[in-house]
Order: structure tokens, then sequence, then C-alpha cells
């Protein structure tokens, strides 16, 4: 009996090895996405300050905190985009993409992560970061983030909350991505105003 299921394992080992031939489901490799590069959407000059603002990464809920694309289908129902997946960790990925922003406005002499020297640390909870379809289609973008900046003495200067929406042209998966995209460049336009007023306090 020993030798028969012996015999069996050897086989199905055998049989797994030919080329072509599986008795597993081959999984399809996702898609990847970044969020389109950050642009200025006004010119509007400012004068910048001699400060360093660090930006740490968004703090967010466990659906959040990963690479899957959110999707609000219908109701209370909470989904993700089959094959299709951001190219890295959301919160890490709306970070990069402020800095880039911040960086681009010159409102400071320095923006970057905190875990560089900085004189202003910007604080963050990513609360929505999905798309949610209404009776309205295509689907929009929902992003919210609320902020806090802190001071060298890691005492709170100001906070406040930013609440983004923004519709797709199509539910195609790209157009969605585009979405994000420009509700990201709607936040950063709000969050550099707003810090450009109480980064002087």
């Amino acid at each position: 009996m020993k030798t028969h299921s012996l015999c069996i394992g050897f086989l199905l080992s055998a049989l797994l090895a030919l080329p072509g031939c599986s008795i597993l489901p081959e999984n399809t490799p996702a898609t990847l996405y970044r969020l389109p590069a950050a642009t200025v959407q006004s010119t509007r000059s400012t004068t910048t300050l001699p400060v360093r603002l660090g930006i740490a990464t968004p703090e967010a809920g466990h659906l959040l905190s990963s690479n899957r694309i959110v999707v609000f289908p219908e109701g209370n129902v909470v989904n993700v985009y089959e094959g299709a997946r951001w190219h890295e960790d959301a919160p890490d990925m709306l970070q990069t993409q402020l800095i880039a922003g911040l960086q681009q406005r010159k409102l400071f002499a320095n923006v970057s992560s905190d875990r560089l020297p900085h004189d202003l640390r910007l604080l963050s909870a990513l609360r929505h970061f999905q798309s949610e379809y209404d009776n309205t289609t295509p689907p929009s973008v929902n992003l919210q983030l609320d902020v806090q900046l802190v001071g060298a003495d890691q005492q709170p200067v100001a906070s406040t909350s930013f609440a983004i929406r923004e519709r797709a042209t199509s539910k195609e998966i790209p157009d969605v991505v585009n979405a994000f995209g420009s509700a990201t460049d709607r936040l950063t336009e709000q969050l550099a105003s707003w810090l450009a007023t109480h980064a002087r306090d």
C-alpha cells in the first residue's frame, strides 16, 4: 500500500514537471498603475519660505494601506478592481505625489520625506481614496485627507481636512486612474494654499 502511494506521488510530480502540464490554476499578472505626474495648476507667485517641510506617509486603514485600487460599486458594497493594482501602496504613492507637487511650487526651501531633517512636519490620515458609482456614470473618485502641521517642537501649528471629488471620463480603469491623478493635483493645490498661510504662523 505504501509503495502504491509513493508511485502515485512520483507520477504526479513527473506530470507537474512537464511543460504546460499543471493542475493548479494560473494567475493572470495584474496591470500596475501609477498616478499621472504631478502638475502645477496655477502659476501664482509666492515667496519661498526659508524652512524645510517634511511630509510623513499618510496613515490609513487596512483597506487603503495596500496597492489595491478600491471601488464602491453600489450601496454599501466594497470591492477592488480585478487585474489592476497601484505600483506601490496608496499612502506611499500619495506621499510621493504630494512631495513632487509641493517641490514644483517652490513654497518651501526644501520639501522631502519626514525621514530627512525638517523644520515643519506634515502629518495626515487618508480617509478616502476610492472610486464610487452613484446614479450617474462613469464613477467619481472620492479623496479625503486630514492633515496636521507640526512645528519643530512637535506642537501642532494648524489642522484641517481636504475632500475632493473628481468624475472619470469613462468607467475604463485607465480613465479612473487619470481621475485619481486629477483629484490628487487638486488636493496638492489646495494644500499648498493652506500651507502658504499657516506655515508662516
